[in-house]
């Protein structure tokens, strides 16, 4: 995963780093919160650890910052290091977005585990999206239904959404059974 740090003790942000290399992950490390949130925006990551306290922008709003961003399709699993007592703060780094806590000495037993739980969350995450954007079709008329519920053709379905325009043809396949019988049809008719 890649995973965005955040801690302004340099003590711990150098052991914090080098266990999470050590398990494989890519780490893009960070000094405060105001670096946390600029880097967020640019290098989108898996997962964002950082300090409850740290200079310029604490990890809760850090937390509301990140849950706050509409432009981000992929869910960002966020866990704050605090030092203080796991309830204190608890609640608080909760509303703001966090999905997790560990307690500053980090266990790193305790760290495998959640990252874990991380890794199975933004697997869960992504694949939800990637549902969402499937898109109900018709299979024979081929309408798409829309978020209103409502069935439209296809081409003013994506017209509306996008810059794309559209001309037509008849692929060999319907040529062959549908034309070219129809064809026929009318010939004899007439004929």
């Amino acid at each position: 995963m890649r995973i965005l740090f955040a801690e302004d003790d340099e003590g711990s942000r150098h052991i914090m780093i080098a266990q999470l290399r050590k398990l494989g992950h890519e780490v893009v490390p960070v000094v405060d919160g105001k670096e946390a949130w600029e880097t967020y925006q640019q290098v989108h990551p898996d997962l964002v650890i950082t300090d409850w306290n740290m200079p310029g922008l604490n990890g809760s709003e850090l937390c509301r910052r990140i849950r706050s961003e509409k432009k981000r399709n992929q869910y960002a699993y966020i866990i704050i290091l605090t030092a203080m007592d796991r309830k204190q703060g608890f609640a608080e780094g909760m509303e703001a977005g966090a999905d997790d806590f560990i307690t500053k000495p980090c266990d790193f037993a305790e760290l495998v585990v959640r990252l874990r739980v991380a890794q199975r969350i933004v697997a869960l995450q992504t694949h939800v999206a990637s549902l969402q954007g499937l898109l109900p079709i018709c299979p024979n008329c081929k309408k798409i239904r829309d978020e209103k519920n409502e069935w439209q053709p296809i081409e003013a379905y994506i017209a509306g959404r996008s810059e794309a325009t559209f001309s037509h043809g008849i692929c060999p396949e319907c040529m062959e059974s549908i034309i070219k019988p129809q064809m026929m049809e009318m010939k004899r008719r007439v004929g």
